[in-house]
């Protein structure tokens, strides 16, 4: 018997399997299977979403035979089963309903799991291909493990947030040659997550929103597990799925970066002690990217980016805590702002959005922070604020802020630079940021 291990890629689903069972007179029936599922060496899961002969003939004796195609080398297997239990809930359980909740995302549930099957394999024979896609030699790939030790090594010697996410996205591109990827935090404010890093695309795309369960890094999110697509050329859905999470067909203030055409794509949620504190998203213009292989790497990688996150945050916060404060000098006085052009700053504090000379900039969190740094400078001429004086003000009454303002400034700063305007926020040195205008702001709020 050919171990299961072996037939990874024939359990993508990226060309339908063939299911056959024989009734109580012998009679075979055959149906066509959208996926077979690894569960582990020795068993299979079906999803119950069987015709009812199969499913009568399956009842009836408990057993079934079927075919798993290589997608990618064009290899077949046919599977002896016998059926064992079926499940409603579970890991197992979990991950198939994920999968179809990917795929059947717009056919309004019509897809909806009921449960799946567990079949225990009792031979796995290989059937001689005549003209096969692939040169055996092609089959075997080389490991990954050493190109995750040196991306990890990287992060590792990262001292701050800013620099880790950069590496990490950096290194994908010249280590694995996954070139067009980003990472996504959680919004604070709404149940979504906002774009913080990415690479390989037109538009950085700092500050785009993607709202929980909504496509393949929603989906992530949202459930807490790894999300791969193989081949997205299956079905146009998954396209239009795409194409609507990038803002294409919806009104979006910043569109999500996107490929134009993406065949592979995979997101990773990154969680540390039990909290998710961002996504791993990549994707690829061509098929069969991110194998079963690619995940594993990429499972790796992202535990380390969850951690270094969250451990990179708690000790910038406690070294802030441990710094004597200068006065600012200008504090609680008035001063006359420099002569230069109006910069039009307009405020709708019902969702935090600020626009710049009638331009959308940011909303939520990173809103509220450079209204209270203009309305600062407004006031006294303030330019220089430190990250431990911004979590001690109470007038910013923000939601959650302690696990947010790493991320948040950071995203903030990057959107400005991103818009290349007449405001800019500048690391002055570890813990402090400084405000850059080109001119004075009036600021508008505008009640919706």
């Amino acid at each position: 018997m050919i171990p299961l291990e072996r037939l990874r890629d024939s359990f993508e689903g990226v060309i339908p399997s063939v299911i056959a069972t024989t009734d109580a007179d012998g009679m075979p029936n055959i149906s066509y299977l959208s996926h077979v599922h690894y569960v582990d060496e020795t068993h299979v899961a079906l999803s119950n979403q069987f015709f009812s002969k199969t499913a009568t003939n399956v009842a009836r004796n408990g057993l079934a035979t079927v075919m798993v195609v290589d997608g990618y080398s064009g290899q077949q297997h046919v599977l002896d089963l016998v059926f064992e239990r079926s499940e409603t809930e579970g890991e197992t359980f979990e991950r198939v309903a994920i999968h179809l909740a990917i795929l059947e995302s717009r056919m309004s549930g019509i897809m909806k799991l009921r449960a799946v099957d567990i079949y225990r394999v009792e031979d796995c024979q290989a059937v001689p291909a005549a003209n096969p896609l692939v040169e055996a030699e092609l089959l075997f790939l080389p490991d990954l493990m050493g190109k995750v030790a040196r991306l990890t090594a990287r992060m590792s010697n990262c001292s701050d947030p800013e620099t880790l996410l950069d590496v990490t996205v950096e290194g994908l591109g010249a280590l694995f040659a996954y070139r067009h990827s980003m990472v996504l935090v959680p919004d604070g404010e709404r149940d979504g997550l906002t774009t913080i890093a990415s690479r390989g695309y037109d538009q950085f795309g700092f500050g785009a929103e993607v709202p929980l369960g909504r496509g393949i890094i929603g989906v992530a999110a949202e459930r807490r597990r790894n999300v791969r697509i193989t081949d997205l050329s299956r079905g146009q859905r998954y396209i239009q799925a795409v194409r609507t999470m990038a803002g294409v067909e919806d009104a979006v203030p910043i569109p999500l970066p996107a490929l134009d055409k993406p065949l592979s794509q995979i997101a990773l949620p990154l969680v540390a002690r039990g909290r998710l504190v961002g996504v791993l998203f990549s994707e690829s213009a061509e098929r069969f990217t991110f194998r079963h292989r690619d995940e594993e790497a990429l499972t790796v990688i992202a535990a380390h980016l969850a951690t270094a996150l969250s451990f990179l945050s708690e000790e910038r916060e406690r070294a802030e805590m441990g710094w004597r404060e200068k006065a600012d000098a200008s504090a609680g006085e008035a001063v006359r702002l420099p002569a230069g052009r109006r910069i039009a700053v307009r405020f709708y504090p019902r969702d935090g959005s600020l626009f710049v000379d009638d331009d959308y900039l940011i909303r939520g969190v990173p809103g509220r922070l450079l209204l209270h740094f203009l309305e600062d400078y407004a006031r006294t001429g303030k330019r220089e604020f430190l990250n431990r004086e911004i979590r001690r003000d109470r007038r910013l009454q923000l939601p959650d802020f302690k696990d947010n303002l790493e991320t948040r400034l950071i995203l903030l700063r990057r959107r400005l630079e991103e818009k290349a305007g007449p405001i800019m926020l500048e690391r002055a040195d570890r813990g402090r940021l400084r405000l850059t205008l080109a001119g004075r702001p009036e600021i508008e709020f505008v009640e919706d």
